[in-house]
């Protein structure tokens, strides 16, 4: 497997990923033995969390990206119909689409019916959400009436529900299909899982990814700045080009809450100089 640094090294896109943020690109046509993808970049709010949502509107265009799914701070689930209104114009008005909403839970029958009532009012195209498992035919029924994908976040060591894809993949395999997964790679990796494998291996139902690093393999593995940490960003990319993943790479950067606008902007970099070289 391709090491990271001396594949950034060798190519010299190290340099070239710091200066790549405010190019304004959000999704990437790349060309790889014959086959053609697009890569959307997009944004999980979690990451602006200590900031208001038109602030963290605006930082997301900073980034470059105009894909964003929103953290219930942004917009609480219990918001009007009004609220949810505004709150799509505003996202309008900047040009970025607000594709889905997360992470989600369901804990009961009421938590669900809100999650999608709010999702539909939005003009959602996904929940990403973590529904208790005796709920998982009752989201499905949801999912069926609403037309709204359900994708399912794994949370990795001490997540007693969804700690893997595996976890998820075994338990909706045979549900609707769009009935899927929201593969985190960060907690993918404290779980000591290869998220490439998890991206080959349940493609099918993979309809969104959390784009991270981590310090170590290992539980108390703490978020970085994508490229500094244990990750084998490159080849992860590298499968999802080859697999033409159509779905959004979110990043969800969850270290320095009160000033993550530099880290975001030299992960996004990061991954914007590793796909210019596919």
């Amino acid at each position: 497997m391709t090491n990271r640094r001396n594949f950034l090294k060798a190519t010299g896109m190290g340099m070239a990923a710091t200066a790549l943020p405010m190019i304004g690109y959000s999704a990437y046509s790349t060309q790889n033995h014959g086959t053609k993808s697009e890569i959307q970049l997009g944004v999980a709010s979690y990451s602006l969390r200590e900031f208001p949502m038109e602030q963290a509107l605006d930082m997301t265009l900073r980034l470059g990206v105009n894909r964003i799914a929103f953290k219930s701070m942004h917009l609480p689930l219990d918001s009007s119909k009004e609220t949810i209104q505004s709150a799509v114009a505003a996202c309008k008005d900047k040009g970025i689409v607000l594709y889905g909403a997360g992470v989600i839970y369901m804990k009961s029958k009421e938590e669900v019916d809100q999650a999608f009532d709010y999702a539909k009012t939005a003009g959602m195209e996904m929940i990403i959400g973590v529904p208790n498992h005796e709920l998982l035919g009752y989201v499905e029924e949801k999912v069926k009436a609403y037309d709204i994908k359900l994708a399912i976040h794994n949370h990795g060591p001490g997540d007693d529900l969804y700690p893997s894809a595996e976890s998820i993949y075994v338990k909706i395999k045979n549900m609707d299909k769009r009935m899927g997964l929201c593969l985190d790679i960060g907690h993918t990796v404290r779980i000591q899982l290869d998220p490439v494998h998890d991206m080959k291996n349940y493609f099918d139902r993979i309809f969104d990814v959390h784009l991270k690093d981590v310090t170590a393999a290992r539980a108390d593995g703490a978020n970085c700045i994508i490229g500094r940490g244990v990750i084998d960003i490159p080849s992860f990319l590298q499968a999802v080009n080859e697999l033409g993943y159509s779905g959004t790479l979110a990043l969800e950067y969850e270290a320095d809450k009160d000033d993550p606008l530099p880290g975001m902007m030299a992960s996004i970099g990061y991954v914007q100089g590793v796909l210019a070289t596919f």
